[in-house]
């Protein structure tokens, strides 16, 4: 069933997961995308770096959580796309071995045309110990119902 903007109300709240984040899969988005060296070189990492370790790039991060969005809520929606991002934070560093899941809050609901309406969503990441890791505020298009 397609979910339209007149199918979701403000204060509908989801959960979403779980996503296994590997060590090799941050190294190659970092090597590809963001090759600093806390993103792409495992030894420095455990030498040298402020995190303990090799850590996930923020970007990478935000990508796993458009996943988990996907996979739990726009693939079965009539969402065409966003305007954009707000409050975008990186909150604890993700790991290899951590296991990301998503809460999704429904904020606001704006029509905006006959065909399509706005809607803005807290979208929040925790790790396996409920650790918040990345947090936004989405502003997702969606298609209207036609009469």
């Amino acid at each position: 069933m397609t979910v339209f903007f007149e199918d979701v109300s403000v204060g509908d709240t989801d959960e979403y997961g779980s996503y296994e984040v590997t060590r090799e899969e941050i190294l190659r988005f970092a090597e590809q995308y963001d090759p600093q060296w806390f993103h792409v070189d495992p030894e420095r990492s455990d030498e040298e770096s402020p995190y303990g370790g090799l850590i996930a790039s923020g970007w990478h991060t935000a990508s796993m959580t458009m996943r988990l969005l996907v996979d739990g809520t726009f693939g079965d929606a009539a969402s065409i796309g966003a305007k954009g991002v707000d409050e975008l934070r990186w909150w604890q560093p993700v790991r290899p071995g951590d296991t990301l899941r998503i809460e999704n809050e429904v904020l606001e609901t704006t029509p905006e045309r006959p065909e399509r309406g706005l809607i803005r969503a807290r979208t929040e990441t925790y790790n396996q110990d409920d650790e918040l890791v990345f947090s936004m505020v989405s502003n997702v298009m969606y298609l209207r119902r036609e009469d």
